[in-house]
């Protein structure tokens, strides 16, 4: 698939849809690093500068995916103990939710709960399956946080956006259908964009386009991944006590790529959501 990525942004800019900047710890943050003249005090120093972005860092870092409930008690002991490159990344996930959340509305907080359990859900089972998957926890969280980060966008652009969908409530999630017929855009698209705009790895942002299906004209990595967000999508729904409609239409597409039989779904899915709940 070809894009067009700036002229597609110009369109949407023209149409009233603003792609949200990249926040500037980010761009300090790789600044520093084409420097090749940085430490972890440095790194540790900007990441600090914002407290958003770090609260949830370590929130996230010592989740069981990554720091394995360890204490960590500073910036500079989760680059030391998940890496530079993996906080990094984990950095330009976080960092979307804090340029363009909205706490005030409802709508905003339950999608942000969700994709950040969703992501969790991920890395664990990029964790497990890295041997046959070679998808690693940073980047699985990052699609997950990523996954439908075109939904906020239209929230903010198209005030009747969230009623019109139904999505004040976690069982509900958005339409491509409906934001089709309604908008003429869907948040595929628009995720995909924000994605490129961000200038995630290109498996990522192909992901994040194609997470609702599983396409057979993708493979490797990119089909790897998607196969990770909809085993995390199914179990979420599961603990959530949710359907999930997509669910039976790619369920042996999914299972299969990542090396799961189904008569071992159920197991798995203990095994995944002990870790989650823990």
């Amino acid at each position: 698939m070809h894009i067009d990525t700036e002229q597609a942004i110009k369109e949407l800019v023209a149409n009233g849809i603003r792609l949200p900047p990249q926040p500037k710890v980010m761009i300090e943050l790789q600044q520093k690093l084409a420097s090749n003249n940085c430490s972890m005090s440095d790194l540790g120093q900007i990441i600090s500068g914002d407290p958003g972005i770090t609260a949830m860092l370590f929130k996230v870092a010592r989740s069981p995916a990554f720091g394995g409930g360890k204490q960590l008690d500073s910036v500079e002991q989760v680059l030391m103990v998940i890496g530079i490159k993996q906080t990094c990344n984990l950095v330009q996930a976080i960092s979307l939710s804090a340029s363009i959340s909205d706490a005030t509305r409802k709508s905003f907080e339950i999608f942000w709960t969700r994709s950040q359990e969703i992501a969790q859900i991920a890395a664990l089972i990029a964790e497990d399956r890295v041997s046959v998957c070679n998808i690693f926890p940073d980047q699985a969280y990052m699609a997950g946080i990523f996954h439908e980060c075109g939904v906020p966008v239209l929230m903010q652009r198209f005030p009747d956006y969230c009623n019109k969908l139904h999505l004040d409530t976690a069982a509900c999630w958005p339409s491509l259908a409906e934001e089709d017929a309604l908008y003429n855009v869907d948040h595929c698209s628009i995720g995909y964009l924000v994605a490129r705009h961000w200038k995630l790895p290109d498996f990522i942002c192909h992901a994040i386009m194609y997470h609702h299906e599983m396409p057979q004209e993708e493979r490797g990595t990119v089909r790897t991944l998607i196969a990770i967000l909809q085993l995390a999508i199914h179990f979420y729904h599961l603990i959530t006590r949710t359907e999930h409609q997509l669910w039976w239409k790619i369920r042996d597409d999914v299972l299969s790529e990542l090396g799961i039989s189904q008569d071992g779904e159920q197991a798995y899915y203990e095994e995944i959501s002990e870790q989650f709940l823990s």
